[in-house]
């Protein structure tokens, strides 16, 4: 079994950086990138549960849903993650696009 606690701390303290961040910051692009990383995250944890599916896009809830959006989908995907290797792709992920977002 993987320890996914780097996982889900660094998407929680992500989700806690949007909680904060202002409106403004969002619109420039941090809630758009929040997003972009919880479809991601949601399509690798889908491909994992049902192989050989199209996995479901997951919708745009606005804004001010991103944080818990991302939170959503990374603890599902830290439900079906086999390897360390997954583990620390994820992590890299998170990592990346929390410095895209820029909060």
């Amino acid at each position: 079994m993987v320890d996914t606690t780097p996982l889900t701390q660094a998407v929680d303290h992500f989700a806690d950086r949007l909680r904060a961040a202002p409106q403004s910051r969002l619109q420039r692009g941090a809630a758009a990138e929040a997003l972009e990383l919880a479809r991601e995250l949601a399509r690798r944890a889908q491909l994992a549960e049902e192989p050989g599916r199209e996995p479901r896009r997951m919708p745009d809830a606005g804004m001010f849903a991103a944080a818990d959006q991302i939170t959503v989908a990374a603890h599902d995907l830290a439900l079906v993650l086999t390897s360390d290797a997954e583990l620390a792709d994820a992590v890299r992920l998170v990592a990346e696009a929390q410095k895209r977002a820029g909060v």
